[in-house]
């Protein structure tokens, strides 16, 4: 079952991970017995958290920081995080747009493009204000990146009904979260996977993300992915 849960998420889990799934599965064991068998296996976890580098684009004047680094969300749709991060593959440049919710750490969706234009982040909006009911009371924060400064995008989160908050000037823990996602994403996808083109590297995103969302447990959420947290908060309402 080790080895098999092993292969499952290719190598990404170590033993504490291996533990908890085995867990959830039925199988009462400590993280003693997983670091022997995965010993005797001659297998672990093979991902390290590698630097990486978020497209941070122009700084511009300070903005209120609302969430003053409190990462901590009640539910869902209560506070978002979002930023770019660009990646450099067969001479090219493309550029990651995401939103991530503070409540579980799920990705809502995201846009991927060649260049970091404004369309980049209103269609990631607009994909992923169909997630809002009328009763969300959203707080969306994001560094202080052109983008964000645009009138066209204050004036969207208004129309909704958001607060904007943004990081301060030059300080990456006020957007820690979404920043650390871009380190498992690059250390757990980019730095793993051989891609035969950019079409191919779009395709492996869409399910890593996927995985991310559903498969990817963490200890935070009680040993649960970021869906199966969400879906068992709703549950437990």
């Amino acid at each position: 079952m080790v080895q098999s849960i092993y292969d499952e998420h290719e190598g990404r889990f170590g033993y504490r991970r291996i533990r908890d799934e085995l867990r959830n599965r039925g199988y009462k064991v400590n993280h003693k017995k997983v670091q022997r068998l995965m010993k005797e296996l001659g297998i672990k976890c093979i991902v390290r958290i590698k630097k990486y580098k978020s497209y941070k684009g122009t700084v511009g004047e300070i903005a209120p920081n609302i969430l003053d680094r409190n990462f901590q969300a009640e539910k869902s749709n209560e506070k978002w995080v979002t930023d770019i991060t660009e990646f450099k593959l067969f001479g090219e440049k493309l550029y990651l747009s995401p939103i991530l919710d503070l409540f579980n750490g799920e990705i809502i969706t995201y846009t991927i493009g060649p260049r970091p234009t404004y369309s980049l982040v209103s269609t990631m909006l607009d994909q992923a204000f169909k997630r809002l009911s009328e009763e969300d009371e959203l707080l969306l924060h994001s560094d202080q990146g052109w983008h964000y400064q645009m009138k066209k995008y204050r004036h969207t989160l208004e129309k909704r009904g958001i607060t904007q908050s943004m990081s301060r000037k030059g300080n990456c823990y006020d957007n820690a979260v979404i920043e650390n996602f871009f380190g498992i994403l690059k250390s757990e996808f980019l730095y793993l996977k051989e891609f035969e083109s950019v079409e191919h590297f779009k395709l492996e995103l869409e399910k890593y993300i996927k995985y991310y969302n559903h498969k990817r447990i963490k200890a935070k959420l009680k040993g649960m992915s970021p869906i199966q947290y969400r879906v068992h908060a709703q549950h437990a309402a």
